[in-house]
């Protein structure tokens, strides 16, 4: 409730529409170049290409990587991380201030004179908006696991918010508001318990961020200009003009970026792409920190011996989850598909972070990283498991790239060696396979992952507590309760300590099972500038320029 002292909000009235900007009209496509060929950026335009598909413009209704890049440029932020951060740290973008002003309060001031795109003042009412409607909508596919700890948003005034927190002095809180859940929507377009169309928000001009958006085809096209009432610590964007254009093949969109018809891609190439460009003069292929990981989900219902399957049984069901992970060899895969460009990864949390282990090369196969079949035969025949173990495995052939193919072929190939496994693979593409996966559809099936925040919290909370964004059933009331313990421990020590604990249990359990690790990477072609990737693992259009 706002006290007595708060003001009515004040609206801006838009008092013409003769300064929207013409759309950016550089990419167009043909019908049949497998989508992204267009001209490149002319003098004051860019164009960016990308194979990642967008699942939706609402930030409650999306979390993956492509939808959250588009957030990224158009939405304003409480807090952010400064381009070509080293340690990830976030810092106030919109806000003025922020910080603890009790154990259970986090405190943020919104900066002065803030506006949206469409004219609406941008206030302590939007935000408490943003986050009352994240929790309740609670889509199946969107962010709201990342705000567990967020018990009510208070609107004290115009500029103040009080965010109450139900565990105290949560560390990783400042990089939950600068996460794909953070994005702050103007009240006066989105509903508060329904998540708004596409159309509808770019029709509503509701954008805060440092480029608005001008013209949307999802999946297609989109084109982006330069929002001059942005104020935060991205700064004024270096390129007026930005159109990002969706490939369906990255062939082309490699083609098209050694040809000059675009200025810059970012993902996904494949490594055998990537290798080849190094060497093009005409082109650079910039490297960023990698926190990039690729995993496969269970689903605890629905694979064998499941919970909700006739056969169900937790002691078979975590024996199979056991022996595929004595199977795997994820150097074999690390070299014969992505030629390095992916490395091994043997822990939940990548490594680079604090609580990095090695807990799926001590635990699992040869105990040296490479798999170990009479291992894997001994765990499934002492559970009483039924030898081939028949394992629905299911990938995403355009999220992650063209090499996904062969990465799970490589995955069921050896899974299949010692003919203890048979494997039923098929693949289906992102827009569907973002909906099937939340609905019980897949036994077992493959993931990506690229984090929210530079902080290890993202590889375990996401994860591991119980409803987390997976929806694989898998609970753990012991990991909830080290989970909210390391969020309020501000020990460094102490805390990566618990990291470690937590991962034993849950590689134990392996409700998911980490494959592989990746490095950023982005080509442009020589004469762009500001590219830039960095520990807050977020691909900004702001900086670039040629």
């Amino acid at each position: 409730m706002f006290d007595a002292a708060f003001t009515p909000r004040r609206r801006a009235v838009l008092l013409s529409m003769a300064g929207v900007p013409v759309l950016l009209s550089a990419c167009a496509k043909t019908a049949d170049d497998g989508g992204g060929s267009g001209g490149g950026g002319s003098e004051g335009a860019l164009t960016v290409g990308t194979t990642d598909k967008v699942t939706a413009l609402d930030p409650a209704a999306a979390y993956d990587n492509g939808s959250s890049t588009v957030w990224t440029q158009v939405y304003g932020y409480l807090m952010g991380t400064s381009i070509g951060s080293e340690d990830g740290k976030p810092e106030p973008d919109l806000a003025a201030s922020a910080e603890f002003t009790s154990p259970n309060v986090y405190t943020v001031t919104l900066q002065e004179g803030l506006t949206f795109a469409n004219g609406n003042e941008l206030t302590s009412e939007d935000v408490k908006h943003t986050f009352d409607r994240q929790l309740k909508i609670a889509d199946a596919n969107g962010p709201s696991s990342l705000l567990g700890n967020l018990e009510k948003v208070e609107a004290v005034d115009e500029l103040t918010v009080d965010f109450h927190l139900t565990e105290p002095d949560d560390q990783t809180f400042p990089y939950v508001l600068c996460s794909p859940a953070g994005p702050i929507v103007d009240a006066d377009v989105f509903p508060g318990d329904a998540v708004l169309a596409d159309n509808e928000i770019v029709d509503g001009g509701a954008f805060c961020g440092p480029y608005q958006i001008t013209s949307w085809k999802i999946n297609d096209l989109v084109s982006y200009q330069a929002f001059e009432g942005y104020k935060g610590i991205f700064g004024t964007p270096a390129t007026e003009k930005v159109s990002m254009s969706y490939y369906a093949d990255q062939n082309n969109m490699k083609l098209d970026i050694q040809e000059g018809n675009i200025d810059c891609v970012w993902r996904s190439l494949s490594a055998t792409d990537i290798e080849d460009l190094h060497g093009d003069d005409a082109v650079t292929v910039h490297e960023g920190p990698g926190g990039e990981i690729r995993y496969i989900v269970f689903n605890i219902a629905t694979m064998p011996y499941g919970t909700k399957t006739e056969n169900a049984d937790p002691a078979k069901s975590q024996a199979v989850r056991q022996a595929a992970a004595d199977l795997l060899d994820r150097e074999a895969i690390s070299k014969s598909v992505y030629k390095g460009t992916y490395t091994p990864l043997y822990s939940y949390i990548p490594e680079g972070l604090p609580g990095s282990g090695t807990q799926f090369k001590d635990m699992y196969g040869d105990g040296n990283g490479g798999p170990d079949a009479a291992r894997a035969k001994k765990r499934l025949e002492d559970a009483g498991v039924e030898i081939p173990v028949q394992l629905s495995l299911q990938y995403n052939p355009d999220h992650y790239g063209n090499s996904s193919g062969d990465e799970y072929a490589a995955v069921k190939s050896q899974l299949e060696a010692d003919e203890l496994f048979v494997v039923d693979l098929k693949s289906t593409e992102w827009v569907q396979y973002s909906k099937d996966r939340t609905s019980d559809v897949y036994p077992a099936y493959q993931l990506g992952w690229f984090p929210d925040y530079s902080d290890a919290d993202n590889y375990l909370s996401p994860f591991f507590v119980t409803d987390n964004f997976l929806v694989n059933h898998y609970s753990n009331d012991e990991v909830n309760e080290l989970i909210a313990q390391q969020r309020g421990t501000e020990d460094e020590a102490e805390r990566e300590a618990l990291f470690v604990e937590i991962q034993d249990i849950v590689a134990e359990e392996i409700s998911t099972l980490p494959l592989l690790q990746g490095s950023q990477i982005a080509v442009s072609t020589a004469e762009v500038q500001g590219v830039t990737l960095d520990s807050s693992f977020k691909f900004r259009l702001a900086p670039l320029s040629k």
